[in-house]
């Protein structure tokens, strides 16, 4: 059984998450890369998914790609997004007249129970402090039936700076861990699931990548799209000024390939079934 207590991340903060993806909105789609893929992994395994009834909503819209492509693929269907940033929010909605948009926490929902046959959300459960919980919520608001389809980032997400960062931290500060944050694993989102009520359950993880030419591209990328350090238990950053240079240099060491340095993005896929 999954480790339960480790699902319940109570290092994130949400006002961070908040103030980090609503500042970058306007330019989260330029950098979005891997994000983007997501939304294609999505797509593809709602086809899968055979006929689904509406209303659809989807959580963590960020700037509206995925809900775009539902908009056009299925224009017979009410179509309702949300996202904590209310830069997001505002993004999403010029981009989607014919929806409704506004802002919310996915682990507090504003809607009835059973309002919607179709729940997607695409990147963002990671920044979830329990997921279990915020699972349960999502059974909640669909339809007896209705399902809920979502991909967010996993264990091994960023496992080259991480696993960096740690060692770097230990060498310089051997006594403050590395406050680096942490993502759950297939075995902890498939555990939330249950434990949410939902049947039918199916959950598959696809490693993607990006390559950068150094740990400093790598850093604004990730700043550009405001995924960045959302711990409480460090600052906004990383680390001090000497944890940062023994840790790219040990990034450069040990995963470094032909001038070029990989980030690696665990991406856990998640169907479900409210009965």
């Amino acid at each position: 059984m999954a480790n339960l207590s480790r699902m319940k991340r109570p290092s994130i903060d949400q006002r961070r998450v908040r103030r980090h993806f609503s500042g970058h909105a306007e330019e989260y789609e330029r950098y979005a890369q891997v994000q983007k893929r997501v939304v294609a992994g999505l797509l593809e395994r709602l086809v899968c998914l055979g006929p689904f009834s509406g209303p659809i909503l989807e959580v963590g819209a960020g700037t509206g790609a995925l809900a775009r492509r539902i908009a056009e693929g299925y224009p017979h269907l009410p179509l309702v997004v949300t996202d904590l940033a209310h830069g997001m929010t505002c993004q999403a909605a010029a981009q989607l007249p014919g929806a409704s948009a506004l802002d919310a926490d996915a682990a507090c929902l504003p809607f009835v129970d059973r309002s919607f046959g179709l729940m997607l959300s695409a990147s963002m459960y990671q920044w979830i402090v329990d997921l279990p919980a915020a699972f349960a919520e999502s059974a909640r608001v669909l339809k007896p039936d209705g399902h809920f389809v979502f991909a967010l980032f996993g264990a091994r997400t960023l496992c080259e700076l991480r696993s960096s960062h740690r060692r770097a931290q230990a060498e310089i500060d051997g006594g403050r861990p590395s406050h680096t944050q942490e993502f759950p694993s297939r075995e902890e989102v498939a555990e939330a699931l249950r434990l949410a009520g939902f049947v039918g359950i199916s959950v598959e993880s696809v490693d993607e990548r990006e390559h950068h030419p150094d740990v400093p591209d790598l850093l604004r990328a990730l700043k550009k799209i405001g995924a960045q350090n959302a711990s409480r238990s460090g600052p906004a950053g990383l680390a001090s000024r000497r944890v940062m240079e023994r840790m790219m240099e040990l990034y450069r060491r040990e995963h470094g390939r032909e001038g070029m340095i990989p980030a690696t993005y665990e991406v856990i896929y998640g169907m479900a079934r409210r009965p």
